[in-house]
């Protein structure tokens, strides 16, 4: 049903937005719903160009244009015939009344309209005398904005023309439905893409945090840095298989009583936080053990025990070399070597054809640690002399994997090992193993702990040895989560 306004006593619905509480909540309604199509200000579109040419060619009219009714302005979204504007203000009289209502306005001559007639579109330079416009409502009938046709001289439409305006509101409307559905579409995409990202840096900030928490927790279970020993140089390296859990390996050197010196290197069984605070025990547990009674065997003893009364530990157990040093008149050292359970070190010595002299310094026996109550642990001795080293390792060396596959297994590191030069340096023979295992794959690849001594030749041995410790397992840089040693001699 249209309405047609076309002499001044007929004008009398309001031309302006009815003021009260009702009307404002209407209105705010109407501009949620055009908010909510996010059409305002969009560019030009050929659907509602193509809406607004089939208006004007239908009505034979010059002006033709699908509006959108702003807070304070009209908005063309499609303008036929009306060149270089893009919106007007929101006067009364034309698409600004027209909105306020669900049936199409007709206005035969807009200067026989008291609200019209003022509107800019007609008292201007246009002249518009003819205004139609059918609302554009939504499905929950809300009034968007209209469908309008304009012409310079007065005229009349029939019923059937007024229904042909409301039917291309109407595909205004599927048009705005069909982009709202596209829109909600893109908008799920971008947000699943948000929630994935969001996702994803929580993940790398979580995945950093345990990281860091690792690197930070690991550095208390190995010292921060090598004691200088008089007389000796050492060196270690230590490298988890992941930055984000906790080694079960571990190592210390450390002074006891008569100018000895104590040093040990193992393996607890498992990673986690479980197995740092074995790891916990079992250092302080040996170095506790070594006070009492230096006797290395002893003090494997004293953990095994340790091990099998604390509930906590649960089944866990361990392997260690424990090795006592006893400085000797020829400047190099006796070495009393405890095994339970683990790999032989390898004692290093100047050949006769100028190469390295590499021998298991392997103690018959010697049971793992922590897993039975009688556990019996073997030792033995060797001399240590300048010129010579001896190397301590965990399980994660000699299993790590060759590029075809196969483990490195103890002969592959015998052959490794001599192939070093002779005097054996303990820095040098860290550094090229190091270099050995990054030339690996990280394939299945477990902690490694690395552990030297090295006994210096006198014209290589200035006096003051020292050692300074520097890491790469930062919270900063996570991805390397390992432990090295290096020598400076001043």
């Amino acid at each position: 049903m249209s309405e047609t306004r076309n002499m001044p006593e007929q004008a009398i619905l309001p031309a302006i937005a009815p003021s009260g509480p009702s009307a404002v909540s209407v209105e705010a309604a109407r501009m949620a719903a055009v908010r909510r199509y996010d059409i305002l200000d969009t560019p030009p579109d050929g659907a509602y160009d193509r809406v607004a040419a089939l208006a004007a060619r239908l009505f034979e009219v010059p002006v033709a244009t699908v509006t959108i009714v702003d807070e304070d302005r009209i908005w063309f979204k499609a303008a036929h015939g009306l060149e270089g504007v893009s919106e007007i203000g929101r006067d009364p009289g034309l698409c600004a009344s027209a909105v306020l209502r669900d049936d199409t306005t007709v206005i035969p001559d807009t200067l026989l309209d008291p609200v019209a007639c003022s509107n800019p579109l007609v008292a201007g330079p246009m002249g518009v005398r003819f205004y139609a416009a059918a609302p554009i409502i939504t499905a929950d009938g809300h009034r968007l904005g209209t469908v309008n046709v304009l012409d310079t001289r007065p005229r009349e439409i029939s019923e059937a023309d007024a229904s042909t305006l409301t039917d291309l509101a109407a595909v205004v409307r599927d048009q705005l439905e069909l982009r709202l559905s596209a829109l909600h579409v893109v908008r799920a995409e971008q947000e699943k893409r948000q929630a994935e990202e969001e996702a994803r840096q929580r993940a790398e900030r979580d995945k950093a945090a345990i990281a860091a928490f690792a690197s930070t927790l690991q550095r208390t279970l190995v010292p921060p840095a090598l004691p200088a020993v008089p007389g000796l140089e050492l060196a270690c390296h230590y490298k988890t298989a992941s930055p984000q859990e906790v080694g079960g390996d571990f190592y210390d050197v450390f002074p006891i009583a008569g100018g000895r010196w104590a040093f040990f290197l193992g393996d607890v069984c498992g990673k986690g936080a479980e197995a740092a605070s074995v790891t916990s025990l079992t250092r302080y547990t040996l170095r506790a053990a070594a006070l009492v009674d230096a006797d290395p065997t002893a003090a494997l003893k004293a953990l095994n025990t340790a091990l099998l009364l604390d509930a906590a530990v649960g089944t866990r157990f361990c392997t260690a070399v424990f090795g006592l040093l006893d400085p000797a008149r020829d400047g190099g050292f006796t070495v009393t070597l405890a095994t339970g359970g683990h790999p032989p070190a390898y004692h290093l010595s100047p050949a006769e054809n100028g190469g390295v002299r590499v021998e298991a310094a392997r103690a018959k026996g010697g049971m793992l640690v922590g897993a039975f109550a009688e556990a019996a642990f073997a030792s033995l001795t060797l001399h240590l002399a300048p010129g010579e080293g001896l190397l301590l390792y965990t399980d994660g060396l000699t299993e790590a994997r060759t590029v075809d596959g196969h483990m490195l297994a103890d002969t592959g590191l015998t052959d490794f090992l001599a192939q070093r030069p002779a005097p054996v340096s303990a820095g040098a023979l860290i550094a090229d193993t190091v270099a050995l295992l990054d030339t690996l794959p990280d394939t299945e690849r477990d902690d490694v702990a690395l552990l030297a001594l090295s006994v210096p030749t006198a014209d290589a041995a200035p006096a003051g040895i020292t050692t300074t410790a520097h890491s790469a397992a930062a919270p900063t840089a996570p991805a390397d989560a390992s432990v090295g040693q290096e020598i400076r001699r001043p």
